[in-house]
């Protein structure tokens, strides 16, 4: 005998407005920001006094950096403008702590490295592989010399701000592309009630 299937149709459920948020270890950029943070803490308890403010301030301005990464991925799902804003934060206390850096080795008279010095092409190549942490530059963080673990910081800064750049281009065009929540709960309104108002075909019979 010949099988016989039902085929429904009708139309497709409506998206739901909350898009799918959080997922925040998986970035990139927030990965990159955890490495400047832990090596931060590390650095200022190594050559900076505990008791002065400029050891709070840059412990502070990196974890800035860092959690407000998280917080915006967790806000996106709600409010791609909060979103935007608070990777903004964290694009600005990396900068603020990029000027702590430079002013550390200024002020002591030691040496900044050149973009393309031999130093600094070895910690990009060590920071642009995907699987690294802060593992990946302990040994230089917790041993070496005050000139060097700061220009390690000032390049994994420059290529977290790298990052974070790249991350808010991508957001600005999707919001200007998608809006914001209430826009998107307007589509899904509009959605919902064409879904409802429409008739639902009658299933068709299909032999084989």
């Amino acid at each position: 005998m010949g099988q016989i299937r039902l085929i429904c149709g009708g139309p497709p459920m409506p998206e739901r407005f909350i898009p799918p948020h959080g997922g925040y270890e998986n970035l990139l950029s927030y990965r990159k920001a955890e490495i400047v943070y832990d090596a931060t803490v590390k650095f200022c308890d190594r050559f900076i006094d505990k008791k002065s403010r400029t050891h709070d301030q840059m412990v502070q301005a990196a974890r800035s950096g860092n959690k407000n990464i998280a917080e915006g991925s967790q806000a996106s799902g709600t409010s791609k403008e909060t979103e935007i804003k608070l990777v903004n934060v964290a694009r600005a206390s990396l900068e603020e702590l990029l000027g702590d850096y430079r002013d550390f080795l200024r002020q002591r008279g030691l040496r900044l490295w050149e973009k393309d010095s031999k130093e600094a092409l070895f910690v990009r190549k060590l920071g642009a592989k995907k699987d690294a942490s802060y593992d990946s530059f302990k040994t230089y963080i917790e041993s070496r010399p005050p000139e060097v673990v700061a220009n390690i910081l000032i390049s994994l800064i420059h290529q977290t701000n790298y990052l974070l750049d790249q991350q808010l281009r991508q957001l600005e065009k999707a919001f200007l592309q998608e809006g914001g929540l209430r826009e998107r709960m307007t589509r899904a309104r509009l959605a919902e009630r064409a879904r409802q108002n429409q008739p639902v075909p009658k299933p068709q019979i299909e032999k084989k």
